[in-house]
């Protein structure tokens, strides 16, 4: 959750993700803090350049968690988590990245220890990750496999 409130703050986004929106701020970032714009040698170009990258991975994070992004791909997800089995899973702060048996890897933002532990612990991780996981938590398709795909 961090990793979103730091990035829709970086965009000047306040409550819900609009492409649009984030599109013209992105396009405005970039302009303002392009590595080119500055001379060889000059200090903010080092500056300019680790802005660029933070910019250009926010912007590829929050497109992807977009509502827009999410409805498009709804039916992908919704066959997955219905239809293949829990390959395997980590947890690591407050992410979870799942990977099913149909090779896709999803990361769930917001995941508590306690949470993991009780999925962990349960008979049937597949079965609570349905009722306590998916339906509760921000998701994203992990760049695993966008990379891959």
């Amino acid at each position: 959750m961090k990793r979103i409130n730091e990035y829709k703050k970086l965009f000047g986004i306040e409550k819900e993700i609009d492409l649009k929106v984030l599109k013209k701020s992105y396009r405005d970032l970039v302009k303002e803090w392009h590595p080119d714009k500055f001379q060889e040698g000059d200090s903010k170009r080092e500056e300019a350049e680790v802005n660029s990258r933070k910019i250009i991975d926010g912007y590829h994070f929050l497109v992807s968690i977009a509502p827009e992004t999410k409805a498009a791909n709804l039916e992908a997800y919704t066959e997955t988590i219905t239809n293949s089995g829990i390959a395997d899973y980590h947890h690591k702060g407050l992410l979870l990245e799942i990977t099913f048996m149909d090779g896709s890897t999803y990361e769930y933002f917001g995941v508590t220890k306690q949470v993991y532990i009780k999925m962990v612990n349960s008979n049937t991780v597949n079965r609570f990750a349905k009722r306590m996981i998916y339906p509760k938590y921000t998701y994203r398709q992990s760049k695993k496999q966008l990379q891959e795909a």
